[in-house]
């Protein structure tokens, strides 16, 4: 019988080997696999990074699970949040406005709403809405998830708050919570307009959504802006006036034409817009939009309680709280706000009585048809906090509506001149030749003197169109001579001179703030509170510290979170410091020194614009910064007029009322302070040259009667004229009006002028002749790298303005 065969698992069996040295048996298991078995491959274990990734059955899983929690809270909050009762918004209550000592400034709030039902309301009105708010309200969900997502996406993004709200959920949030920023609110503004949505028609929710939205001039609903706009029921208003109630909505403050003129082009954009979504959804014809007119809105009717500054101030806190996002239009209309601002009292008052006293109980506008045109605005800041301590909007702000303390739409004119040289300093800027910008350095000042370096052909008048030959930047900056700074501006860069101005505080979106040579002579349009900043930095060395006019504010207690304020270094102290320096310099001795009267050291520039539609004195004093502005308006139509003639005088400049006005209002501000000179670091070559007593010929023959002469600065004589420097006009340039014509100093010879200095060669003057100055005699020119050769020609000139006569329109600015 043959040996059967071993079973399969186990290892032949050699007889020679003993039994204990045998290899064991290999049991085989069920997962042991035959060859050729499906199951053959054995499974592989995830090994290394690849165990920390979950499986697809646990990212499944996971949705799964999330998409319940979902759903459930979804279920949950539509169960749990009912549509509230109206909320107390819908009331709005009152805002108080409190001075700095806690006494109250004014009260606002006060609602004025009218509900009407949708069948009054005009169809196309209800569509210029639509088009403005919500253009697909009738086909889509009470709510648009896509919308809020993007919304969120655009803010989280940098690319501006944005609303992913519908009509349906505007209107929940009017009505029935509040306009808080909470994730708490958005939650249950939600559910709610889910519910709304199910349980009221499309009819329904418009309608208390055109009756419960603020338009802006304390006018909650439709009817209430119908009347407050345009004096008319809603049922009345035309497309296009109905386009432009809808633009309100967008932002209600800054879309009004009226009180922020300034931002006309932006809201004209937006009720293009409205109007061509119209067009698009079909609900206006292209042919009837084509012919349609801008309609002017009414003028703004102030409530009693705003009478005199108190609206001007409180504007001027509600545009600050808006534009800085602390709170908006909507919020801020809910009312129950408790500001305390910045605002000194007593200041205030002495800033209302200085320009009472000084310009406006000297109109007489029944008898001087100019002196209907005259407006001022003024802004005092304490250049060390940023505080405004006091604004001066108008005459009274139920009768003048539009802040002229905030508004952009006058020059600045020659108050932009420090910026220019401001900026050369801070960049260590060099003339054509190469010669370092300081308060000493040689530059002609002839009229009309063509600007070398730029492409743009531009040669400038000066005031008066006086030819002063060569002269220091720091007698130019006394005389105000346009045709130095538009060189400057050149040589330093206008690019350069842009930035610095924006540094200093000059916002950089300011009308026709364009960097080219024009821009050395003021052409931008910056607001007083703008051009106070500015200087407030050039006041506090170099440091910018934010404006602000508001110290807390409160709600129910609670305190509303106010944006951080920490000053920078906008400029270096070099820079900041010989600017002041040479703003001493004019109210010393240039266009500025009815300032002396204030009784304080004071650094300031004076600035007439463009046909005399502005003259400007923006000044300072080591704590207290002011600028002072008084503007041409016709009270009928709002155009910018000229001053001329007005009060009496041929010519309206910086030098004359808005000096006057600031230092009254400076001495009282500062009452009970001793006078505090200037603490200066100066730029390397940057100290005012020796200065010598005035020739024998140029010494008055008359003594001049105490009225006539000027102020002296506390504590320092008046400094006499610096040789070669012509002889400013009688009163200052800038002094309302007429310059006598008297004696112009004739040539200046400069032996020469190196990096660390200028040596001068003597000086010649010219002749006097009946109110005109005959030709100096000519220096002799000089040679050499890096000097200053010699001047040209002596220039004597016409005596100034003519007589009373207002000068002809023409293109430059002081």
């Amino acid at each position: 019988m043959s040996d059967q065969s071993p079973p399969p698992g186990w290892t032949p069996r050699d007889p020679d080997t003993p039994e204990e040295h045998q290899p064991h048996p290999v049991q085989q298991t069920h997962h042991t696999q035959r060859p050729g078995h499906p199951g053959a491959k054995a499974r592989r274990r995830r090994t290394g990074w690849r165990r920390a990734l979950p499986t697809w059955r646990m990212l499944l899983g996971g949705i799964l699970l999330l998409a319940l929690l979902i759903g459930g809270a979804l279920v949950a909050g539509y169960l749990l949040v009912d549509i509230p009762p109206a909320n107390a918004a819908a009331t709005a209550q009152s805002n108080v406005y409190l001075y700095s000592d806690g006494s109250q400034i004014a009260r606002d709030g006060e609602v004025d709403r009218v509900n009407v039902p949708l069948s009054q309301i005009p169809r196309t009105v209800q569509e210029a809405v639509l088009a403005a708010e919500d253009r697909d309200f009738y086909s889509e969900r009470a709510v648009d998830p896509k919308a809020m997502l993007r919304a969120a996406w655009n803010t989280a993004t940098g690319k501006g708050t944005q609303s992913g709200s519908t009509i349906t959920q505007q209107y929940v949030k009017n009505y029935y919570l509040g306009q808080e920023q909470t994730i708490k609110r958005k939650v249950k503004e939600f559910f709610i307009a889910i519910k709304l949505g199910r349980e009221k028609s499309k009819q329904y929710i418009l309608e208390g959504y055109l009756n419960t939205s603020y338009f802006g001039r304390n006018a909650y609903g439709i009817q209430a802006a119908a009347q407050a706009y345009y004096g008319k029921d809603v049922g009345r208003l035309t497309t296009a006036e109905g386009a432009y109630l809808a633009t309100l909505l967008n932002s209600p403050s800054a879309f009004d034409v009226v009180s922020h003129p300034q931002s006309r082009a932006r809201a004209l954009a937006r009720w293009n817009y409205v109007l061509d979504g119209m067009v698009k959804k079909d609900w206006l014809p292209a042919t009837e939009r084509a012919t349609t007119q801008f309609p002017e809105p009414g003028k703004v009717r102030a409530a009693a309680g705003l009478s005199g500054q108190r609206g001007y101030l409180v504007e001027a806190v509600k545009d600050y709280l808006v534009e800085r996002e602390i709170l908006d239009d909507k919020t801020l209309a809910e009312g129950g706000y408790r500001i305390t601002t910045t605002i000194d009292r007593r200041r205030q008052n002495a800033f209302v009585e200085a320009v009472d006293d000084q310009m406006v109980g000297k109109l007489d506008p029944g008898t001087r048809k100019a002196d209907r045109l005259v407006r001022a605005g003024g802004v005092s800041i304490d250049p060390a906090t940023g505080k405004v301590v006091a604004l001066y909007g108008g005459i009274d702000y139920t009768k003048q509506y539009v802040n002229n303390a905030t508004r952009h739409d006058y020059q600045v004119a020659s108050t932009f001149k420090p910026f220019v040289f401001a900026a050369a300093v801070q960049n260590d800027s060099r003339t054509q030749d190469g010669r370092r910008i300081t308060p000493n350095t040689i530059y002609n000042g002839d009229n009309r003197r063509r600007v070398v370096g730029t492409r743009i052909p531009y040669a400038p008048e000066n005031e008066g169109q006086v030819s002063y030959g060569n002269i220091t930047v720091n007698t130019a900056t006394d005389l105000s001579v346009n045709a130095v700074f538009a060189q400057m501006v050149v040589d330093v860069g206008t690019t350069k001179v842009k930035q610095t101005a924006v540094d200093l505080g000059i916002p950089e979106n300011t009308p026709n703030f364009d960097p080219g040579p024009a821009m050395a002579l003021g052409t931008l349009q910056a607001s007083v509170l703008d051009m106070t900043q500015a200087y407030a930095t050039l006041a506090d060395h170099g440091r910018r510290t934010p404006y602000t006019f508001v110290e807390k504010i409160t709600k129910g207690g609670d305190p509303i979170g106010l944006p951080d304020r920490t000053p920078t270094q906008a400029v270096s102290r070099e820079a900041a410091d010989t600017t002041t320096s040479m703003l001493i310099s004019v109210v010393d001795n240039g266009t500025g020194t009815a300032a002396l009267a204030a009784g304080h050291p004071a650094a300031g520039k004076t600035g007439t614009g463009e046909l005399d539609r502005s003259a400007w004195f923006a000044a300072y004093t080591p704590d207290l910064v002011t600028v002072v502005a008084m503007m041409g308006q016709d009270p009928d139509t709002g155009t910018l007029q000229s001053l001329y003639g007005a009060l009496g005088d041929a010519r309206i400049g910086g030098g004359g009322y808005p000096a006057r006005i600031w230092a009254q209002y400076t001495k009282t501000a500062l009452e009970g302070t001793d006078p505090v000179d200037f603490d200066l670091e100066l730029q390397p070559g940057g100290a005012p040259l020796p200065t010598l007593p005035p020739a024998p010929s140029e010494q008055p023959t008359e003594e001049a009667t105490p009225e006539e002469e000027p102020p002296t600065r506390p504590g320092r004589p008046n400094r006499p004229n610096r040789p070669g420097r012509p002889t400013p006009p009688d009163g200052g340039q800038d002094n309302g009006g007429q310059d006598n014509g008297g004696q112009n100093q004739g040539g200046q010879t400069n032996g020469g002028q190196t990096q660390g200095g200028q040596t001068q060669g003597g000086q010649t003057q010219g002749g006097q002749d009946n109110g005109g100055a005959t030709e100096g005699t000519q220096g002799g020119a000089g040679t050499g790298t890096g000097t200053e050769g010699g001047t040209t020609a002596g220039r004597g000139s016409t005596g100034g303005r003519e007589g009373l006569r207002p000068a002809p329109p023409s293109a430059f600015l002081e």
